[in-house]
């Protein structure tokens, strides 16, 4: 992995399991990191996004974005006008190069709302690439046990659910992006 700078700038690049690219963000900015833990935290805002079919839009809030080495999730709370919401896309352990943060998205994906109550979404697209991708027995186990395990992550509001640290998080993030 490369060397890791708080403060740099990083793309996102989401690809499907056939290693074909799905999504790309130009920038996320490193916010902090901690490889005991195997995690990174990113913060963009209105940052350029090209879908596969090169179709471009932007996002429309802050984000705090949360990578993990060893988890087969990521996590973005997003700071809206209604409140916190949290999407998170079921997805390869992450790895990092040439300034660019890679993992496979396996469709699943959870939205967490503002009032806490969340909604498991995208089943029947996982259901169709994984035969498409022909995904093998053991990413369908490893991805529903991760599954189970952010659920019980959301139910609880702790860690990388816990509203007051998005806000901490995204202040920081205006702080280092002046």
């Amino acid at each position: 992995m490369e060397k890791l700078k708080i403060g740099k700038k990083y793309q996102i690049h989401s690809y499907k399991h056939n290693g074909q690219i799905y999504k790309a963000w130009d920038e996320a900015i490193l916010l902090n990191y901690n490889f005991k833990d195997g995690i990174l935290i990113f913060g963009n805002n209105c940052t350029n996004v090209t879908e596969k079919d090169g179709h471009k839009w932007q996002t429309k809030e802050p984000a705090i974005l949360f990578f993990f080495l060893n988890k087969w999730y990521n996590i973005i709370g997003q700071y809206k006008q209604k409140g916190i919401c949290y999407y998170c896309n079921m997805a390869s352990p992450i790895i990092i190069e040439d300034g660019t943060i890679k993992y496979i998205d396996y469709d699943l994906d959870v939205k967490v709302f503002p009032n806490g109550s969340f909604k498991v979404v995208d089943k029947n697209e996982y259901n169709y690439h994984k035969k498409k991708f022909k995904y093998p027995k053991e990413i369908d186990i490893i991805l529903k046990k991760e599954l189970n395990e952010l659920i019980n992550e959301i139910r609880k509001k702790e860690n990388y659910f816990d509203n007051k640290k998005i806000q901490e998080w995204v202040e920081i993030y205006f702080s280092k992006n002046k």
